[in-house]
């Protein structure tokens, strides 16, 4: 028999929580963003404000703050001694892809619709980074209730999406967000071992507070890498279709909440890398997954954009709830054998 450490239970638990706090933020920004997509008259502009006011914040964030700067300093020793692989730090690729899809789908989907085919692409992706053990917790292999999670997110999206058929117009670009989903998985692992490089080697016994800074290096080189791949694929649109129609609103103070995307996006992001080594990638995607999803919905409901959630949508909401308590009872059942 195993006994029980309460000590990693509580962490656990505690991860799972802030993985849902993230997702709240996560449903949050994709309204501020698709809105601000309406207003600027193009997905790939607003996601350039969105990520690039966050990097703003984070580059005077790590001026200021000295083991921040130690960290990142770490982060660049790695990638020159082969700590680090070049192709590990690039987890902001998928972010860019995931705030981008925000702007280019929201105002035709929903946030609940947007949310729920997150899901679907998350939860598979993040059951086989978990299994290839990309992510700094090793491989965590694949067991009855983590196959039936992700399982369940994607009979949750079929049920979802089979309600807004006849009620979205454009519901294929579903497809768009359900890509953004699968690298999500990708990119929470690659921060994960971004932050490990960041840490000195003697802080896993250390405070918690000792592992921010790292947290604060993973978190800035994602967006220094997202924003840059953002502003390319910006000016690439610019060529092809010129200039967007819109501008930058205006109409203060009323407007501030659409310059919060950055922000948004940092609590985001900090939280995946800071969690990530201790539940893995597939216990932090079901925890983000439950907040993005209960977000959306009352998102949709106390705010009401171009597509109200049906009944379809609550019930494949409701699905997605499950699916994120059946890894953690089995995880919890396991633990007490």
């Amino acid at each position: 028999m195993i006994t029980p450490d309460p000590v990693r239970n509580v962490g656990t638990v505690a991860g799972v929580a802030a993985a849902v706090l993230g997702g709240l933020a996560a449903a949050t920004q994709s309204r501020v963003n698709g809105t601000l997509a309406t207003e600027v008259g193009s997905g790939f502009g607003a996601a350039v404000v969105s990520f690039g006011s966050g990097l703003l914040w984070l580059t005077i964030a790590v001026l200021c703050w000295p083991a921040a700067r130690t960290a990142l300093g770490r982060v660049r020793t790695a990638l020159r001694t082969g700590g680090l692989r070049p192709w590990e730090v690039l987890g902001g690729l998928g972010g860019g892809f995931y705030v981008a899809a925000q702007g280019l789908t929201v105002s035709s989907l929903g946030v609940a619709l947007f949310m729920v085919a997150i899901v679907a692409g998350q939860s598979v992706s993040s059951l086989v980074v978990d299994r290839l053990g990309l992510a700094p917790g090793g491989v965590r292999l694949v067991t009855v209730g983590r196959a039936v999670g992700p399982t369940l997110t994607v009979v949750a999206v079929a049920v979802a999406v089979s309600g807004s058929v006849d009620r979205v117009e454009d519901v294929w670009l579903a497809v768009v967000p359900l890509f953004a989903g699968v690298f999500q998985a990708w990119q929470q692992a690659m921060n994960g071992r971004v932050r490990g490089a960041a840490v000195p080697a003697a802080a896993p016994g250390a405070p918690p507070s000792s592992t921010f800074p790292g947290v604060a290096a993973a978190t800035f080189m994602n967006f220094l890498v997202g924003t840059t791949a953002l502003v390319v694929a910006f000016a690439v649109s610019v060529l092809v279709g010129g200039w967007p129609a819109g501008a930058l609103p205006t109409r203060w103070p009323l407007d501030l909440v659409l310059y919060s995307g950055g922000l948004l996006g940092i609590v985001f992001i900090a939280i995946q890398a800071a969690v990530v080594h201790r539940i893995g990638v597939l216990l932090l995607g079901l925890g983000l997954i439950a907040g993005q999803v209960v977000g959306a919905l009352l998102l949709d409901v106390l705010v009401p954009g171009a597509a109200a959630p049906g009944a379809a949508m609550y019930v494949g909401a409701a699905l997605t709830l499950v699916a994120v308590a059946v890894p953690l009872v089995e995880s919890r059942l396991r633990r007490r054998r």
